[in-house]
């Protein structure tokens, strides 16, 4: 697996080509990674990038019209293809993947999706740019997965959830099989954020754009990493009860409700491009 690297004074950042995906994030002053390493044992995945799909479709497969596809494992496909990389250096890393025909035997449309990595200081910037390259509309979702380590010795438990700014939130969860339940649940808050409890579901899927921002703080209160997500419609939080990070997922899109039958137009949150257009979204964190 290729990786490329870009540093300032205060961290050194690793871009894998496969999946265009961050895989690690080390903290020069404190000497520390910040990004999930990846144990197999736990969970392989450091910061994947989540497309065409977030979650679930539905049974392992969806609809374009009366067409039936195959999607059976969750995420999409991109997190597991190789990215052509078309910059590594000055601070940024751009890479790129293009519809293929193996991709169109899965998602039929002519997409072409850039991710870059651009370091700034003690905040890294993560940009997408998909683009209908087809003749006729194009369904897609996309989203981040990024894990962060906890401080050094902390447990989950002895953790929060920072939401700036927030007075009450709801979240929907996911089921045990990977699908939304639909009831919304009130996420107790005390002056903005939320403690971390084993006994709450492991995914807190956030909607409506309730969350801008948010972060986790160790024992003392403080951040220790932010995340920036304006304009995303959706978060979420996500932990493994046997790792020592939390994910924190700005999503547009999610897994599909708990019995969905419709066709991907109908999808929660699924986004719609027409021919040749084409979106920038972009998100960031700070490393504190």
């Amino acid at each position: 697996m290729s990786t490329h690297i870009i540093e300032n004074e205060a961290l050194r950042v690793s871009v894998a080509d496969a999946g265009a995906e961050l895989v690690s994030v080390y903290d020069k002053a404190r000497k520390l990674e910040r990004i999930w390493t990846g144990d197999a044992a736990v969970w392989n995945r450091h910061a994947p990038i989540l497309f065409p799909f977030v979650g679930k479709v539905m049974n392992g497969k969806y609809r374009v019209g009366d067409r039936e596809y195959p999607m059976p494992t969750q995420h999409g496909f991109a997190r597991d293809l190789d990215f052509a990389c078309l910059e590594a250096g000055d601070g940024t890393v751009t890479h790129r993947l293009k519809a293929t025909d193996w991709t169109r035997e899965r998602y039929p449309y002519e997409f072409r999706l850039t991710v870059s990595h651009r370091l700034e200081e003690r905040q890294l910037h993560v940009g997408w740019t998909v683009e209908n390259r087809g003749d006729g509309r194009m369904y897609f979702s996309i989203g981040g997965h990024p894990g962060f380590m906890l401080p050094p010795g902390v447990a989950k438990e002895d953790c929060s959830i920072l939401f700036p700014g927030a007075n009450a939130l709801r979240c929907v969860s996911a089921s045990p099989a990977g699908y939304a339940v639909t009831e919304e649940k009130p996420i107790p808050l005390a002056d903005g954020r939320a403690k971390y409890r084993s006994d709450i579901p492991d995914t807190w899927i956030f909607e409506d754009g309730q969350v801008q921002r948010v972060g986790i703080a160790g024992p003392d209160g403080k951040p220790w990493v932010m995340l920036d997500c304006a304009g995303f419609p959706m978060l979420a939080v996500w932990a493994n009860p046997k790792g020592p990070f939390i994910c924190l997922e700005p999503w547009f899109g999610r897994t599909d409700d708990e019995g969905f039958a419709g066709t991907i137009d109908q999808k929660k949150g699924i986004q719609c491009l027409e021919a040749g257009e084409a979106r920038e979204i972009a998100y960031s964190m700070e490393f504190c």
